[in-house]
Parts: structure tokens; sequence; C-alpha cells
């Protein structure tokens, strides 16, 4: 069965693409409507098309290589930059010392969020003007529209808050010169997250919730199994949670506990019972629904991306990114192959798994010395979660077009990040539901059988770094816990030797965008630290 990359590609030259079932594609997907002015369910699909593709461009767009989930883990103490030398990618090597510069930064990122939060505020602008949505059930999908758009512009500005915290931001189409906004504080952007959020959790005007826990129903209440690509209320829950987390926002954090209760509650979700199988391709939601941990994941297919137009197709770079360069192992489909050798495992994170833990081995791939060629900052150890693989992209330029699904929700966080809620922060639990059991849940899945340490906040901290190397979290985590003294370090024989300074929590913004706005009434304000 052909992997169903549940998202409208509309306007976007996407012909050709189908999936097995009622696919979310196949929507008048041609049909637009100009800022402001009436909108066809037709059009609405369609501008949601746009929204959505911008998720499969993180790894390579406007030619740059910016990968979410590496960008984020290069400024943690899991991994280093790797590849060539210091030379290459030097921005990234920059990044991973905290000596980033408004010359040398993310621009790729910085782009790539910005159209999304343009596509998204097209597709909020339709649904606000749609019409021939008569039916009950009519109007029950234009709110589900309305909260896909909604949480799409929220994850889209969190990433952006997340790297430069004080940023332009807008909600309503720009369609005059000089197409320029207002810098926002970061606390002002956090509250345009939320309320972004608000939407994408709240009910329609029948009390009904704008998005399902997983799988999105029809008319007669049936599981529309199309849906699976497609943003639910679980995932609205989880962004929710790492951004009120993130901001330390203890006004919200009972309210998170209790939307994290809600989702273990709701039996919709569960652990698949083999880690180091989740990542295979079998394995992503699109291919096997029966995979209930995945919450939401990013729909790569093997295709369509080239070297010359950085804005097309539906691959990912990243395993050809951090995979060994000239691997000389494996040929049967499946197999990890080589790549280009970033972003190398520091030893320290093989060292933390405790014996008989499947995560260690699910995670990261030691390989030896005659198997592959070593590159700058070597140490034998490289990402396996995402990894390149054999037959996972056997059309056009290759290394850009690997099939691997980006999982960005996943249930073990749901569990993890309660059980924070109620031994760090203090909540209190809902309905019985104990920080121990959840960390008991993930715990077991990692061994096979029930293994069990207290739900102090040392072990729930250690078991979120064991469960997500190189998911891009581990970064974010130790921000937000102001454990930042474990990134300051000496390691020359590693070529990292760094100081974290409090106002590294923050990028530079690209000077390529504060010579944009220069002179005028939106000139940007360069963040504190980089003048």
């Amino acid at each position: 069965m052909k992997k169903l990359i549940y998202i409208l590609m509309a306007m976007l030259l996407v012909a050709g693409v189908t999936g097995c079932s009622d696919d979310f594609l196949t929507n008048a997907t041609t049909e637009q409507q100009a800022a402001g002015e009436p909108a066809t369910e037709g059009a609405i699909l369609s501008n949601l098309a746009a929204a959505y593709q911008i998720l499969l461009f993180d790894s390579y767009a406007a030619n740059q290589y910016n990968s979410i989930v590496l960008m984020s883990d290069l400024r943690s103490d899991d991994i280093f930059k790797g590849g060539g030398d210091a030379g290459d990618q030097h921005q990234l090597y920059l990044l991973s010392l905290f000596t980033s510069t408004p010359q040398e930064n993310l621009d790729g990122l910085w782009s790539i969020y910005y159209s999304g939060i343009a596509r998204a505020n097209n597709a909020i602008d339709a649904c606000e003007n749609g019409v021939g949505f008569e039916t009950k059930e009519a109007l029950r999908a234009l709110e589900r529209y309305k909260a896909e758009a909604h949480f799409l512009r929220a994850y889209y500005t969190h990433w952006l808050w997340k790297f430069w915290g004080n940023i332009p931001y807008f909600e309503e189409p720009l369609t005059e010169a000089p197409y320029m906004t207002r810098q926002y504080s970061a606390d002002e952007v956090y509250k345009e997250i939320m309320e972004d959020l608000d939407v994408a959790l709240g009910t329609d005007e029948q009390g009904n919730d704008r998005l399902s826990m997983r799988l999105q129903k029809d008319g007669s209440g049936n599981d529309v199994t199309a849906s699976l690509g497609r943003v639910n209320k679980a995932a609205a829950v989880m962004l929710k949670a790492r951004v009120v987390l993130y901001q330390k926002d203890q006004s919200r954090y009972s309210e998170v506990t209790a939307d994290l209760a809600e989702v273990i509650n709701s039996g919709e979700y569960g652990l698949f019972p083999d880690f180091p199988a989740i990542w295979l391709d079998a394995n992503e939601v699109t291919n096997n629904p029966a995979n209930r941990e995945s919450i939401f994941e990013v729909n790569h297919l093997p295709e369509g991306k080239t070297w010359a137009s950085g804005w097309q197709g539906y691959g990912t770079n990243l395993p050809a990114f951090i995979s060994p360069n000239g691997l000389n192992t494996g040929n049967n489909t499946g197999d990890f192959k080589g790549g280009w050798g970033f972003g190398p495992v520091r030893p320290s994170v093989w060292e933390l798994y405790e014996p008989g833990d499947s995560r260690r081995e699910g995670s990261i791939n030691q390989w030896k010395a005659d198997q592959y060629t070593a590159r700058f900052q070597d140490t034998g150890l490289f990402l396996a979660k995402y990894a390149a693989r054999v037959g996972y992209n056997p059309q056009g330029d290759v290394d850009l077009n690997y099939s691997n699904n980006l999982r960005v929700f996943r249930y073990s966080e749901t569990l993890l990040t309660y059980a924070e809620m109620i031994a760090i922060h203090g909540q209190s639990p809902v309905g019985g539901l104990s920080a121990q059991s959840c960390l008991d849940k993930v715990r077991e899945r990692a061994f096979g059988v029930a293994n069990p340490v207290p739900a102090t906040p040392e072990n729930i901290k250690l078991e979120r770094r064991r469960e997500f190397v190189g998911e891009g979290m581990r970064f974010w985590d130790i921000v937000r816990w102001d454990d930042t003294a474990l990134l300051t370090e000496n390691l020359p024989e590693h070529g990292s030797t760094r100081t974290w300074s409090a106002h590294n929590k923050y990028l530079p913004i690209p000077q390529t965008e504060i010579d944009k706005t220069a002179g005028t009434e939106f000139a940007l304000k360069q963040n504190p630290g980089y003048n």
C-alpha cells in the first residue's frame, strides 16, 4: 500500500500524487480566492494544503539544510556537528558552539516557517469567509479546517519563537508593499501562539470538539482513515504542553496536566511494543494505522525534491545528512546505508543507557572503523532513528528524497510530560493517574519487562533524554529546566569548546532581515548580545 500523504498540495505543482482511500488530495485543489473574498470548500482546502506543505520542507528548502530536529539538537549535549570539517556547513558549527552571527545563521528555517505562517493565514482567512457550508456535517468540517489552520500557524510560529524569540508576527495576509509587519516581544508571541491553540482545542457552536482525539469522524461517526496524516486534538495538546512549559507559564500548568490526562485516558493511543521498529517505513502511521504511538507525523514520500529547486517535492534529506560517510554494510531493503556524516553522537550518550534498554540500539548506531569513512568530530556513533536505509529513496535526487516520516509527537512524550507535571511542577494527579505509572510504562516498553525506578525529577529528566535522542528535544528541555550549566564544555579532542550565556537562548536575527527593514517603520531590532 502506497504511503498516504494526507496533505492538500494545492496550487503547488503536485499533480499525480494520490493515496489509497478517500484522499485529502483530491478535493478541488485548484480553487482559490482573494483575501477576504468568499471561499468555497475547495478554496479552503487549497489554502490548507499550502499550509501543510511547509511541513515537508524543513530538511531542505531555500537550498539550505535546516532539519528542525538536527538544528535543535546541535546546541544540546547529545551530538556534535560533524560533516567534512569545521567549515562544512559552517553556520551549523557556529550554532553548536553558541557563536552564531547575524551573517551566519539559520536563514533557511526563518524563510520556511514564515512561509508557513503566511500560508496558514491564507487558510484561516478562507475559513472565515467560507460559503456553502449549510448542513450540520459541512459546518463541522469547516470548524475542523479552521482548527487545523490555527494549529499549523501556532506550530510554525512556535519554532520561530523558540529559535529567535523577538520576531515579526502577522495574522492577516500581507497584500500590499512593503509586505512587512512589526516585531513582537517573545512574551507577546507566546500569547499569540496560545490564542491559536485555544482555537484548535476549542469547540464549535454545538459544543463538539473541533478536532477529534486521533482519527476524524465522518457524518455517521465512523473513523476516516484518510485523517491519519492530519492534525488531531492530541497533537494540539502536545504542542500546547511544549509551549507552556518552555514559557514556564504556571498559570496554565493545571490546564496542561488535565489535557495530557485526557489524551492518556482516551484509550486512543498506546506505546508501540518494539522501540527500534517504530522507525521503520512499515510502521509509519500512514502505513500502519495500528501504530497508536504516533500522534502526528510529517508524511514524506521518496520523490519530488531536486537540487535545482528547494521548494518542491515530498522527500527528506535528513537521513543522508546524519548517516556515516562511505558506509559499506547492508544491501537489503531496510538495511542502513551511507550518507554525509553530520550529527555524530557523543560517547556520553551511549553510556547513559542501562543494560537491556532497547532504546540504545534503537536510537544510536555504533559502527566499526573499517565500516565507514571517519569525518570531522567522529565518534563512531550515529543517529539511528532517521538514518538512511536501502530502498527508502528510489527516485530522483536520492539524497533529498528519503521517505522517512518525521515523528513530530509520540505518545511516550505524553506519558513523560504528564509525569513531569506531577513530579517536577507539583501538579495534582488527575483521576488517580500517577507519575509513577506513566514512567513505568515507558520503561517497560524499553526493557520488554517491568523495570521501575522512582518517579523523581532526576529520573524523569534522564528518561526523557534516553527516550528522545535525535528527536530535537534535548536542548529545549535543558533550557526550560534551567540546566544550562551542562552546555558549557571544553572538549578540544572533539572540536567543541563552548560557553553558555543567557543571551544564547535566542539566535541573532538574520542580518538579511535586518537589512530589509532598515529605515522603515518596521525596522527589526537585533536580539541582545549580538550587536
